[in-house]
């Protein structure tokens, strides 16, 4: 909002992740949320809380330059787990992609990648299609060239999301905007 001189509304994608993750067959028992840094551990863990309470898990990573992180250490259990990790956007894919073979290493029997911006510069698609992950899924805030895709690839619209802001700005709704409250998902 301190970039415009006019009103603007913070729409998140997580609603739409969270609503595709609810559709698998996922054990909660199962279900560890990572963080691919100490950064993002807020939103790992409204990730966690919208996901039955799921446990959270913290990658440890370091910056040597822009676009270089270093894997340092995993705070938390992954053991045997179904490890869905949470970022904002991907970019490179370093960062995700090194927390995948670390969750892997500590024992993780599935990793997903969910991510609500898919920026995708060189070398992303050879590092997020190299097996590290079961899924990778994204929203199509940005759209990804058709020889990006991959199988791993799950790309989900925000287009309902995105309509239903809208006609409650238009209608002036009072109350905040709350998208998929009928999973309880804000």
């Amino acid at each position: 909002m301190g970039y415009f001189d006019i009103p603007v509304d913070h729409v998140h994608g997580q609603p739409v992740i969270l609503d595709y993750l609810a559709s698998k067959i996922i054990h909660s028992d199962d279900l560890v949320v990572v963080s691919p840094d100490v950064g993002g551990v807020a939103r790992a863990r409204a990730f966690a809380k919208k996901l039955s309470d799921a446990p959270l898990a913290i990658v440890d990573k370091r910056r040597h330059g822009h676009n270089v992180a270093e894997v340092m250490n995993l705070i938390g259990d992954v053991k045997g787990k179904v490890a869905v990790m949470v970022d904002d956007m991907i970019d490179t894919a370093g960062t995700i992609a090194k927390g995948a073979a670390l969750l892997h290493q500590e024992g993780a029997r599935e990793v997903y990648a969910c991510s609500t911006h898919a920026v995708f510069s060189p070398p992303a698609i050879e590092r997020l299609s190299s097996g590290l992950f079961q899924e990778v899924i994204i929203t199509n805030t940005i759209p990804v060239a058709e020889q990006n895709y991959f199988p791993q690839l799950t790309i989900l619209s925000v287009a309902n999301l995105l309509g239903e802001t809208i006609w409650r700005v238009h209608d002036d709704c009072a109350g905040g905007f709350e998208p998929y409250s009928s999973l309880g998902i804000d």
